[in-house]
C-alpha cells in the first residue's frame, strides 16, 4: 500500500511537522491529543472523544518502520529487533511509543501522545464543565490546605491535565518537584522542577526508576512532591515521603472508577513488596483524597472525589 506523506513546514508542539512524516496534518491539528498508526497502516485520532480513523491517510510498511525509527532517534534512543518497545519524550512534551515486528505481530505500532497547546487553570476547567458533578471551589480548598491528591482515571480521561491545573493553582512561593517516567505534565507555575527517569542501556546499566527519583526528590526541599503516575516500587516511597511531613504532594493512578482504587493500590504496593495492611495503613495516613476523572461523550469531567479508609478486615476502601 502506496504511504501518504504529508510533510508540513510548520513546527507543532515544538518539534518541526516534518518530522511526522505521514503524520504530520493530522499531528499539527488543533484539538488532537492521541494519534495512532496501527500495523495494517491505518491512522487513527483522537479529538477528546475517541479514536477515529483518519480515511486519507494511509501509510506503507517500510515508510511507518522509518518513521518510528526517526522519531525514536530524536528524542534520543534507539529501536530496532533487539530493543523492539522505546518510549520517547519530545519537544515540548510529546510522547511518544514505538513498538517493531516481531513484537508488534505486525508492522510498526506508533502511538503519539500530545500535550495541549494551552495550560488550563482550574477556571479554564470549571468554565469548560470540568467540575459539572463536583464543586469546584471544594476542589481549589483541598490545593489551598496543601492536601495529598491522587487523581484516578483510565487512559485518556484527563488525568494529567487535571493534575497541572491543581498544581498550578498553588502558591507562587512553593516549590513543585515532579517525577515522571516521560515527563507530560506542562505546569503553569513559576517554580516547577522535573526529574524523568532513564531505562536501562542494552547491558542492563544506567537505569534511574521513579522509586530513586522520589528519594532524590526529598534532598531537593519540595514545597509539593509530585509522581506523574504510580506504577511500580515509587508506590511505596511515595507514601512513606507522604507520611513523614511531605504536605501538598499529588500522584495519579490508572483506575476505570472509585471502587477499583483499593485494588490498583495493593496491586502495586505488591510490586513492592508490601502487605494489603501495610498498603492500608499508608495510604490512608498518607492521601487526604482521592479525585476520580472520566471521559464522557460530553467531554472529561471529575466524577467523583473520595477518601481511603479501612474495612472491618483491616483492608483499603475507598468512601466517597
Amino acid at each position: 500500500m502506496t504511504a501518504f506523506v504529508a510533510r508540513g513546514s510548520g513546527v507543532s508542539r515544538g518539534i518541526p511537522a516534518g518530522e511526522f512524516g505521514p503524520l504530520a496534518a493530522v499531528v499539527a491539528e488543533r484539538g488532537v491529543t492521541d494519534v495512532f498508526l496501527n500495523g495494517d497502516g491505518t491512522v487513527w485520532a483522537d479529538r477528546g472523544a475517541g479514536a477515529g480513523v483518519i480515511d486519507a491517510i494511509r501509510v506503507g510498511a517500510a515508510a511507518a518502520r522509518e518513521l518510528a525509527v526517526r522519531l525514536v532517534a530524536l528524542g534520543g534512543r534507539h529501536v530496532d529487533e533487539a530493543t523492539p518497545c522505546v518510549d520517547v519524550r519530545l519537544g515540548d512534551g510529546v510522547r511518544v511509543h514505538v513498538v517493531l515486528p516481531p513484537v508488534s505481530g505486525g508492522g510498526a505500532l506508533v502511538s503519539v501522545r500530545l500535550p495541549a497547546e494551552a495550560r488550563p487553570s482550574l477556571d479554564d476547567l470549571d468554565a469548560a464543565g470540568f467540575f459539572a458533578q463536583v464543586d469546584a471551589g471544594r476542589i481549589r480548598d483541598l490545593v489551598a490546605r496543601r492536601a495529598n491528591l491522587l487523581v484516578t482515571g483510565a487512559g485518556g480521561s484527563g488525568k494529567t491535565t487535571f493534575l497541572a491545573a491543581l498544581l498550578g493553582s498553588a502558591p507562587a512561593h512553593e516549590r513543585i518537584v515532579v517525577l515522571e517516567d516521560v515527563a507530560e505534565l506542562r505546569i503553569a507555575h513559576p517554580h516547577v522542577v522535573s526529574l524523568e527517569a532513564r531505562q536501562a542501556n542494552l547491558e542492563g546499566a544506567g537505569g534511574v526508576g521513579l522509586d530513586r527519583l522520589v528519594r532524590e526528590a526529598l534532598r531537593m526541599r519540595p514545597d509539593r512532591l509530585v509522581v506523574g503516575e504510580c506504577r511500580g516500587a515509587e508506590l511505596r516511597e511515595l507514601l512513606a515521603a507522604l507520611n513523614t511531613g511531605h504536605d501538598g504532594g499529588a500522584g495519579t493512578l490508572h483506575a476505570n472508577s472509585l471502587a477499583d482504587v483499593p485494588a490498583r493500590l495493593e496491586a502495586l504496593g505488591a510490586l513492592s513488596g508490601m502487605s494489603p495492611d501495610a498498603v492500608a495503613r499508608q495510604a490512608v495516613s498518607a492521601l487526604d483524597a482521592v479525585l476520580h476523572v472520566e471521559r464522557t461523550p460530553s467531554g472529561r469531567r471529575l466524577a467523583a472525589v473520595g477518601t481511603l479508609g479501612v474495612d472491618r478486615r483491616g483492608r483499603l476502601e475507598v468512601r466517597g
